[in-house]
């Protein structure tokens, strides 16, 4: 049916009102992010340093964005089911995932992992980064990284250093020691856990264990543990009394970071709102101090800086592993 000619003013108006009705809805759906709750991934049993600051930013992340924010914990495979979970979700900003750099480690000994750690997650923020501990057992004849190296050579092959576990992030920081020295010999013991292996370094049944702040500081503080250094490469807040293992070993630097990932392909848009939300808490004194206190330093960095970081870090490791001949249990 053709409209008459009076008709049809009218009919293109309201046809350009329709279009610009559809387009202004798209316009707003689109600004409307987050419409809904968000769902942070933590891929490992709750009360552990992912977990912990998950939670922490999670919190402070519903009050900005004005939709909960909510923890969900999926355990397994290191940290890799949950992750796995995430890469494969929509890329709409509604699922994330907190990992830490323990995901790199794994992708540089594990060779099927259920996703591509650089192309198949979107980096969105860092939380922290935080330098490890260097304990020795207290009959160890060292107080210093130069006399840690130096005991280690005095007696070749005759000590032996602590893990969580074959290639485990305190391997890789153990074994970046030996690597950088160059010569210096000493047997690695994995344990199943941070708990055991802590257990057997007071009991002396090894002699080295490279861990976090909070897996060994509370035993040097009881005096059950001697701290000969930390891995940072310049004194670090976390223990501002410990000296850089780099003082002794030049170069040597060993720091684990945290942060927040979402799919591959999610929204630029999407992705720089939530990194603008993360630094805004990472920048709080409230939060920075509740870091400090898991032994990590809040770290606000965009994007692609924290892309290029898990890039590097990747190709880092499997370097290591390959030279020190690392392995997963």
């Amino acid at each position: 049916m053709r409209i008459p000619s009076f008709l049809r003013p009218r009919a293109l108006a309201a046809a350009s009102t329709v279009v610009l009705a559809a387009l202004g809805g798209t316009a707003l759906a689109q600004a409307a992010y987050p419409s809904k709750p968000i769902t942070i991934v933590v891929p490992y049993p709750a009360g552990g340093s992912n977990d912990t600051f998950a939670r922490q930013v999670a919190k402070e992340l519903g009050d900005q964005l004005k939709q909960p924010v909510i923890i969900d914990n999926r355990p397994g495979a290191s940290g890799n089911t949950g992750t796995g979970q995430v890469a494969k979700a929509a890329p709409d900003g509604y699922t994330l995932v907190a990992v830490s750099s323990s995901m790199t480690t794994n992708a540089a000994v594990q060779s099927k992992l259920p996703f591509d750690p650089v192309k198949g997650l979107a980096p969105v923020a860092m939380f922290a980064k935080g330098p490890f501990i260097v304990a020795v057992n207290n009959e160890f004849p060292a107080r210093t990284p130069a006399e840690l190296i130096a005991a280690i050579k005095a007696k070749p092959g005759q000590y032996n250093y602590a893990s969580s576990g074959s290639g485990s992030v305190n391997q890789f920081g153990t074994e970046l020691l030996k690597a950088k020295v160059g010569d210096l010999q000493i047997a690695h013991i994995p344990y199943k856990g941070m708990g055991p292996a802590v257990t057997d370094l007071v009991g002396n049944q090894t002699q080295l264990l490279i861990s976090s702040g909070p897996s060994l500081l509370p035993m040097v503080r009881a005096g059950k543990l001697r701290a000969v250094g930390i891995t940072s490469l310049k004194p670090s807040p976390i223990a501002p009394d410990l000296t850089p293992i780099s003082t002794a070993v030049p170069g040597y630097e060993f720091e684990l970071w945290w942060g927040l990932l979402a799919p591959a392909g999610t929204p630029a848009d999407v992705v720089a709102k939530l990194n603008g939300a993360v630094n805004q808490i990472l920048s709080k004194p409230e939060i920075a101090a509740n870091f400090l206190r898991e032994g990590a330093i809040a770290t606000p960095l965009t994007p692609a800086q924290f892309g290029t970081v898990i890039a590097e870090d990747v190709e880092r490791w499997k370097k290591l592993a390959k030279q020190q001949n690392i392995t997963a249990d």
